[in-house]
């Protein structure tokens, strides 16, 4: 069975980089370097879809995207959101 996390940009870097504490100076720094990595992510589909359906995360920057509450950046409902990720890592 395939690891997607073996592919994963972030397979280097600390965890802590996706859960940014705080809403400015370093926590802003932060969260820009995670999605910066997440966009040049080959699997950032595959994570995504894993945090929804596996992790049920409360917070942190997942395949791109933050799921804290009070910083829910998603461009669609869960669902949605999670056919889509699947749909694109289906394809490639």
């Amino acid at each position: 069975m395939y690891d997607w996390r073996i592919s994963a940009e972030c397979r280097t870097v600390d965890p802590e980089l996706f859960f940014p504490v705080g809403k400015s100076g370093p926590a802003l720094a932060d969260r820009g370097e995670a999605f910066d990595l997440c966009a040049r992510c080959p699997v950032a589909s595959l994570c995504l879809t894993d945090a929804l359906e596996v992790i049920h995360p409360s917070d942190g920057i997942f395949g791109g995207y933050d799921l804290a509450p009070e910083r829910v950046h998603l461009p669609r409902s869960g669902a949605a959101l999670l056919r889509r990720a699947k749909r694109v890592a289906a394809t490639g």
